[in-house]
C-alpha cells in the first residue's frame, strides 16, 4: 500500500500545512502503509494552454516536472493533498497541477484509489478549501475518506488538536484502502461520469484516439 502526500505550501519545512500532511502520513504509516512526501512548491509546473493534444496522444507538449509527479500519483494507492488556504482556494501550484489533468479526467485515471484533504487558514473557510481538494480527487475518479481544516485566528496552538485528527485520518485512509471501503453516494458519483465521459470521448473518437483506446483498454467502449 502506497500513499503519496503533497504539500502546496510555499513555506517549505516551516509550513504548518505540511505539519498537518506529515501527520496524515505518520498515521498511514501506523497502519501499514509505506508513504512519500512531495513538496509541490519545488517543481517545475507550467499552466496548462488547453491545446488538446494530452486528449490526443496521452503527452503533454509543455516540458517541466509535471510528469514525473503524475507518476508518483499514478502509482499511489492513496493521494494526501495539503494546501493553506488563498482566498478561499488552493496555491497556484497546486492549481496549475490539477489543470494539467484534464485528461485523467476524461479517463477517470484515479478510479481505485483513495484519497484525502487538508487545509491551514490564518481565518476562516479552510474546509470550503478541503471540501475543493476533494472534489478534485473525486473528479479524477478517486474515492475521498474526509478532510481536517484548522483556522488559527491568531492562536497557534490550534495546529495540535488538529495534527492528532489528521493521524486518526491517516489511518482511516489505511484502512479504507485495505478493505477497498464502498461509500455508495461516491460510488453512484462514479459510476455516473464514467458513463458520461465514456460518451464524450466516444463521441469524439476521430480526434481524441488516446482517449478512446484507454476506454477501449478499460472494457468499457467496444472498438469500432
Amino acid at each position: 500500500m502506497k500513499i503519496l502526500g503533497i504539500n502546496a505550501s510555499p513555506k517549505g519545512k516551516e509550513s504548518q500545512t505540511l505539519r498537518l500532511v506529515n501527520a496524515v502520513l505518520e498515521g498511514a504509516r501506523d497502519a501499514g502503509a509505506e508513504t512519500e512526501l512531495v513538496d509541490l512548491c519545488q517543481l517545475e509546473i507550467e499552466y496548462c494552454t488547453a491545446c488538446g493534444v494530452c486528449y490526443e496522444t496521452g503527452e503533454c507538449t509543455l516540458i517541466d516536472d509535471f510528469p514525473d509527479l503524475f507518476e508518483l500519483m499514478m502509482g499511489a494507492d492513496g493521494i494526501v493533498l495539503g494546501s493553506p488556504n488563498y482566498i478561499d482556494s488552493v496555491t497556484a501550484p497546486l492549481k496549475a497541477a490539477f489543470d494539467r489533468m484534464a485528461d485523467a479526467i476524461h479517463c477517470q485515471m484515479f478510479s481505485g484509489k483513495y484519497g484525502c484533504s487538508v487545509c491551514t487558514a490564518g481565518g476562516s473557510n479552510e474546509m470550503e478549501v478541503v471540501g475543493y481538494m476533494n472534489r478534485v480527487l473525486t473528479s479524477l475518479g478517486a474515492t475521498t475518506i474526509g478532510g481536517v481544516g484548522v483556522a488559527f485566528q491568531g492562536n497557534p496552538d490550534r495546529i495540535l488538536p488538529a495534527i492528532e485528527k489528521a493521524r486518526a485520518l491517516g489511518k482511516e485512509l489505511a484502512g479504507a484502502i485495505r478493505t477497498r471501503k464502498v461509500y455508495p453516494e461516491q460510488a453512484a458519483i462514479h459510476k455516473a461520469r464514467r458513463e458520461y465521459f465514456c460518451r464524450l470521448v466516444e463521441a469524439n473518437r476521430d480526434r481524441w484516439r488516446h482517449e478512446y483506446d484507454w476506454w477501449v483498454a478499460a472494457g468499457e467502449i467496444r472498438k469500432d
